[in-house]
C-alpha cells in the first residue's frame, strides 16, 4: 500500500467483545475459557501445547455433528475471573501482569507445565475465589 494522500475512515473496535468460529465437534459452555487451536477454530480450553487463549465464551455454542465454522462463540476478552490451579502453580498476587497457563476450560495455572500449556492471557488480579485473567 501507498501512504495516505488525504483523510481515511478508519474502522475501530473496543477491544471488549470478539467472535471465533467454532471447531468441529467442539461445544463450548458459557462461561468457559476458550482458545484457538493450531487451524485458527474455537476450542474449550485444555491442557495443550498449540493453543492460544482467547477469552471467555458469552453464550453456549455447540457444534456437535458440525463442521469447523459452522458455528461461532462470543468471547468476552477483558478480565474475567477463572478457577486457580493448586499446589506449586498457584497463582499469587506477586503473579498480576505476567503470563498465566491453560489447564482446563475454566482453570488457571502460574508455569507452562514443563512445555504442555499454552498462554491463557496475563494475571489482571487474583483474590479468594480466583484468577481474573485479561485475554487482550
Amino acid at each position: 500500500m501507498t501512504a495516505l494522500t488525504q483523510d481515511r475512515n478508519t474502522e475501530r473496535r473496543e477491544g471488549t467483545h470478539a467472535s471465533a468460529p467454532v471447531a468441529a465437534n467442539a461445544r463450548i459452555f458459557a462461561g468457559a475459557l476458550v482458545a484457538i487451536n493450531a487451524t485458527g477454530f474455537a476450542v474449550p480450553g485444555s491442557t495443550s501445547a498449540t493453543l492460544s487463549g482467547a477469552g471467555v465464551a458469552l453464550a453456549r455454542a455447540d457444534n456437535t455433528g458440525g463442521a469447523n465454522g459452522s458455528i461461532s462463540v462470543k468471547l468476552w476478552k477483558l478480565p474475567a475471573q477463572l478457577a486457580n490451579s493448586a499446589g506449586a502453580d498457584a497463582i499469587s498476587l506477586a503473579d498480576v501482569g505476567k503470563d498465566c497457563f491453560i489447564v482446563d476450560d475454566q482453570t488457571v495455572a502460574k508455569t507452562n507445565g514443563t512445555n504442555t500449556r499454552s498462554r491463557a492471557g496475563r494475571v489482571f488480579d487474583v483474590d479468594a475465589d480466583g484468577v481474573w485473567v485479561d485475554f487482550r
